[in-house]
């Protein structure tokens, strides 16, 4: 699983399974020593609930297509169970007639998981990545860094001499031979000439003109198979940077972390690395 495909809110639930697990072996009540496990009832429908309720949730985000129980998805699954359990702890405090810190507990890890997973995926807030990725070092365009080859017109570009310009070579009195440009460079052919510039604006649109990059959304979008499928094979999340790999009129074809590959349809917004 890519931890990093989890948000903060995927945190929260986490962080309150695992203190659902430990209230699980403290005290229910303030005038005895059993704790959940010697409640069998209570273990399942509270804390274990709670844990598993957890691990749907979490399993939902790792897998590339959803799964559903019961006709509802896993991660669907996961919500209502984290309600049940909440629902029932709240019940329970209510009858113990002397709650212990087992209980108490219980019952606020269990109304934290069940906010968290019912609030998540309409807070923005809780949307963001949980482990932010670092800021990807993007090859220089024209290859100034890194020993590349630098190009015509750019910092420390090794220019050609020709007329008019420094260091350009000047025929004396300014007289040039037949078949030869300013600078003494060879005249190019006019048929040549004007081939070449029709090839070179049919270039400027073509597709080889795409680089990859890398790139961050600004709020969590779905990721669609390549061969069209309406299901999301994924869904990319703010603060995580992907790499474009092509482009396709104005969709992008992205790959995640995990190597998985498909189309951003809404591309408004991003951010370029």
């Amino acid at each position: 699983m890519n931890i990093r495909s989890l948000s903060r809110g995927d945190g929260v639930v986490i962080g309150a399974a695992v203190l659902l697990l430990i209230a699980s072996f403290l005290n229910l009540s303030s005038y005895g020593s059993a704790n959940a496990w010697q409640s069998l009832a209570l273990l399942m429908s509270v804390y274990l609930a709670g844990v598993i309720a957890a691990a749907l949730i979490v399993t939902a985000r790792a897998l590339p297509q959803p799964r559903k129980v019961a006709g509802l998805e896993l991660g669907q699954f996961g919500v209502a169970l984290s309600v049940f359990a909440a629902w029932t702890a709240f019940w329970a405090i209510l009858g113990s007639g002397g709650a212990g810190v087992g209980l108490i507990i219980g019952l606020i890890a269990a109304l934290a998981q069940a906010g968290a997973a019912v609030a998540t995926p309409l807070v923005p807030a809780l949307k963001v990545a949980l482990i932010g990725e670092a800021r990807p070092q993007v090859a220089h365009p024209y290859g100034t860094a890194g020993g590349g080859t630098q190009g015509y017109g750019y910092p420390g570009a090794q220019q050609q001499g020709g007329y008019g310009y420094p260091g350009g070579q000047q025929q004396p009195g300014g007289a040039q031979q037949p078949g030869q440009g300013y600078g003494g460079q060879p005249a190019p052919d006019s048929g040549a000439t004007a081939g070449g510039a029709a090839g070179a604006t049919a270039a400027a649109g073509s597709p080889a003109d795409f680089s990859p990059f890398w790139f961050a959304v600004p709020v969590a979008r779905p990721l669609y198979a390549e061969e069209g499928s309406p299901a999301p094979i994924a869904e990319l999340a703010p603060g995580t940077w992907y790499l474009a790999v092509e482009q396709r009129g104005a969709a992008l074809i992205a790959q995640t972390q995990d190597g998985r590959r498909g189309i951003l349809q809404d591309t408004t917004g991003i951010q370029r690395g």
